[in-house]
């Protein structure tokens, strides 16, 4: 039997749904307003929940919200990193359209004090909610970029772009928050000084040559020149860059800096302070709360009541703490007595990483019977990710769903259920899936997905509706071993192009239908659709690549490299420290 809520504008809702009315007549609903919770996890895999499979990991409270709510199994990412990714969910459009992506294989921002970011005038769903009314919070990660001129003027921060509160991380667990551990950010480091040291010393090389053949100053060549300003500038990174990894593990409460290095034994329960706070304060609606968790992004601060507990060493135990999470999460609305009128949506930013791995210890997600991950182009490992619905009365419990969606379609789904409107000045690339979500309709709005590596697109899939089958075409792919150790070179994320991806022509083809883990690619003569099915996804990326405008890539080097000008600092810089944090209980 179906629970029927609380409120009467949920009631109303489910009776329309019972007899058949259409789902996408927003009257009923925008009346209702529901509160909207979103729970985003940092490189989840999607093999490492228990309501999608997985046996050995412990997720009871992620499990419950599955059977209470609706499943998605195609949930899919618009990236496979997290910058472009978070961008395109937050926006519903492609990170291509709002340049949110590189060109040079900067694939997500790299330091807080880089100028590029979400721009502006992009439209975030908490930019039309909070015009709705709607209070707005994200607590955790951002990574979205933060200055563009000064350290101070927050063009990128998440209080211009529509949330009235922000307590958080800035950056992501990529800095060099932990010197002993793990950490995305000492590989690019490493990488750089290599790169700096053969420039110092072709640069003094050529100086020594320009002394032995007596060049004057006056007469240096435009190459003894060019040399020096290369070592001045690679010196810079080399020597500057590692003192001031640490610096961007911070915490941030609105604009002010609350703590610098992060303290990471109590960021936990500080952030679980936060959000119950900020219920608490707003359960008389309508708010919106975006609470988007460092678990699981190596290097894994899992505190000390979860250490050990796991049957898969220090990751296992961060997922089991993130679930626990979740339940605290879920045990203020329930005790607040919000549970009835609140949409909840979980999901991960991308899929698990392969490369995460410190000596013999894993610290990756597993993204089940999916080839790849985090970083990996189009393949399915790195952009299918958990997508769980719930809202008590209104959608049917234990639902699952089949068909493809994408964390693009939050933005319109969120946007008409607060009473908003979504943007006709622009490309958005969601599509409402309340209709799926009710059941009332059968397929979902996506035709086509595109499958972007930065502006590259690697892939693309078509939902051919008529045979119930799922195509998958991939043009490019990275070159990895699939087992995972060192799946792209001892790099923490793939390329996506270059002489580390190999060009497929024709392309490679796979039935997703029959076949999700694409381990058997269909030829022109195991598939007698081969060239007509190849032919129309091109025909469609065409159509796609029409829509296109050119707009500055955020993570190209310029604005992807560390400004000093540009650092937050809690103190003097370089020495940023600061605790004006009261110790939670």
């Amino acid at each position: 039997m179906l629970h029927l809520g609380s409120s009467w504008s949920g009631l109303a809702l489910t009776i329309g749904v019972l007899l058949g009315s259409k789902p996408s007549a927003y009257g009923d609903l925008s009346a209702s307003r529901p509160n909207i919770l979103l729970l985003m996890a940092d490189d989840l895999g999607i093999g490492d929940l228990g309501c999608y499979g997985n046996h050995t990991i412990r997720t009871p409270n992620i499990d419950r919200l599955a059977a209470d709510g609706v499943m998605l199994t195609q949930h899919l990412a618009a990236a496979s990193l997290c910058t472009p990714s978070r961008a395109a969910f937050l926006t519903g459009r492609y990170p291509l359209r709002s340049g949110m992506v590189s060109s040079t294989g900067s694939r997500v921002l790299q330091w807080v004090a880089a100028s590029g970011g979400l721009p502006p005038n992009e439209t975030t769903f908490a930019k039309i909610l909070k015009d709705k009314g709607y209070v707005t919070g994200l607590v955790g990660k951002w990574h979205l970029g933060l200055n563009c001129e000064s350290s101070e003027d927050h063009c990128h921060h998440p209080l211009n772009h529509g949330f009235d509160l922000f307590y958080g991380m800035p950056f992501s667990m990529m800095g060099d928050c932990l010197p002993s551990d793990i950490s995305e950010k000492r590989v690019i480091l490493e990488r750089q000084v290599n790169v700096c040291c053969h420039i110092v010393a072709l640069a003094a090389l050529t100086l020594a040559l320009g002394k032995l053949t007596r060049l004057t100053p006056g007469s240096w060549t435009p190459v003894v020149c060019s040399a020096l300003a290369a070592a001045l500038l690679f010196l810079c990174s080399c020597v500057l860059s590692p003192l001031i990894a640490h610096a961007d593990c911070f915490l941030m409460r609105n604009r002010t800096i609350t703590e610098q290095p992060m303290r990471f034994h109590r960021t936990t329960a500080l952030m679980l302070r936060e959000v119950s706070s900020f219920l608490k304060r707003n359960k008389q609606g309508p708010f919106l709360l975006f609470v988007s968790f460092l678990h699981v992004h190596s290097p894994l601060i899992t505190t000390e009541p979860f250490r050990g507990r796991s049957l898969h060493g220090r990751y296992g135990d961060n997922v089991e703490e993130m679930d626990w999470m979740v339940g605290q999460v879920l045990d203020v609305l329930d005790t607040e007595g919000l549970s009835n009128g609140t949409l909840v949506y979980f999901s991960s930013d991308h899929g698990g990483s392969l490369e995460a791995h410190f000596g013999n210890q894993q610290y990756g997600g597993w993204n089940g019977i999916y080839k790849g991950g985090k970083g990996m182009g189009g393949w399915e490992g790195g952009i299918r990710v958990p997508g769980i619905f719930r809202w008590p009365g209104v959608l049917p419990a234990g639902r699952v769903i089949q068909e493809p969606t994408s964390l693009m379609d939050v933005f319109p789904t969120v946007v008409q259920l607060g009473g908003g409107q979504v943007p006709h000045d622009r490309v958005i690339d969601g599509r409402d899936l309340l209709p799926l979500l009710l059941g009332t309709v059968q397929h979902s709005d996506h035709e086509f997905l595109m499958h972007y590596c930065e502006r590259f697109l690697h892939a693309a899939r078509w939902h051919q509706r008529d045979r119930g089958t799922v195509w998958k075409v991939h043009f490019v792919t990275p070159v990895f071993q699939p087992d995972g150790a060192g799946a792209c070179y001892n790099r923490m994320v793939c390329p996506c192009f270059g002489d580390q991806v190999t060009h497929h022509e024709p392309p490679l083809l796979f039935d997703l239908s029959r076949d999700p883990s694409e381990a058997h690619p269909l030829t022109p003569d195991t598939e007698p659709l081969f060239h007509q099915v190849v032919e129309r996804v091109k025909e469609a990326v065409r159509d796609h690549q029409q829509t296109l405008s050119p707009v500055p890539l955020q993570l190209d080097r310029l604005d992807n490299v560390w400004k000093p000008w540009l650092q937050p600092c809690c103190g003097q810089f370089p020495l940023c420290w600061c605790d004006r944090e009261a110790d939670p209980q």
